[in-house]
């Protein structure tokens, strides 16, 4: 159950997401009984984001009328996240032939780690955005080898790549794929980088209420989207996936409070 203490909501969840799911329902029902609104109002409470299962919004999203904008509520102080950063994950394997250690062996692939690693850290993006800045990609997993005796028959790796607006995710892969002199596998392409113009009505309205806009480095459900779509909501991201998380009540009523007077300026 979650505690309150001097101000804190404390909870698993409670900053990412659920002090925007609550903001957001709260703001639903308050418009809920309007009549002649610019725009039909859908609410989503989704589940399962990081697995994309049967709870998800991707999950669900084939079943749903067209969405023309969409507010998704994640931790950003209120902040406006125009842009987010899609992700790549890249399975990489150097293959070699197995052997004793005791025996001669021309073709360790752990003797070609140094060359990968080395092209890895060359990868070059050319095109930076003026919002995420340039593509991010980093070595986060080396595996290889079980016995000290034994040559392995291939090492693998992991790549992870954070991708701008500047590029989709079929570019990135053909670019990591004729730069990498090994086999090079994506998880996923369907993680892309998201974005809503600046200009846009919303945006505008929020800059009007006294919010800045940021491009945002990590991920959430805008990746499953198509539509214009706006990152926003109470909390600070910084406190997801940590010990003790928490939310201050404050901002949860803070935030009912802006996502109200944020749609009355489009409404």
């Amino acid at each position: 159950s979650p505690d309150i203490e001097e101000g804190k909501l404390f909870g698993l969840g409670s900053n990412d997401a659920g002090g925007a799911l609550v903001s957001l329902i709260a703001t639903f029902t308050h418009y809920f009984e309007k009549r002649n609104l610019a725009y039909n109002l859908l609410m989503v409470a989704s589940a399962e984001e990081e697995s994309a299962g049967e709870k998800s919004l991707r999950y669900l999203l084939p079943d749903l009328p067209k969405i023309d904008l969409a507010i998704v509520g994640e931790p950003t102080l209120m902040d406006l996240a125009i842009a987010e950063k899609g992700l790549v994950v890249f399975d990489l394997s150097l293959k070699g032939t197995a052997s004793h250690a005791a025996h001669p062996n021309n073709d360790n692939p752990l003797m070609r780690l140094p060359q990968l690693i080395q092209a890895i850290e060359q990868l070059q993006f050319e095109k930076v955005s003026p919002i995420l800045g340039a593509v991010k990609a980093t070595l986060t997993q080396v595996n290889a080898g079980k016995q000290h005796n034994v040559v392995p028959s291939e090492v693998n790796l992991v790549l992870d790549v954070r991708v701008n607006e500047c590029y989709t995710n079929e570019e990135i892969e053909e670019i990591v794929q004729s730069r990498l002199d090994c086999k090079v596998s994506a998880r996923s392409l369907r993680l892309k980088s998201s974005s809503i113009n600046p200009e846009h009505p919303l945006v505008l309205a929020g800059i009007r209420l006294g919010k800045k806009t940021y491009g945002s480095p990590t991920l959430s459900d805008q990746a499953g989207l198509d539509c214009p779509s706006l990152k926003l909501g109470p909390g600070d991201s910084t406190r997801s996936h940590s010990a003790d998380e928490f939310i201050y009540v404050k901002e949860i009523e803070e935030g009912i409070s802006f996502y109200i007077n944020l749609l009355k300026q489009i409404l």
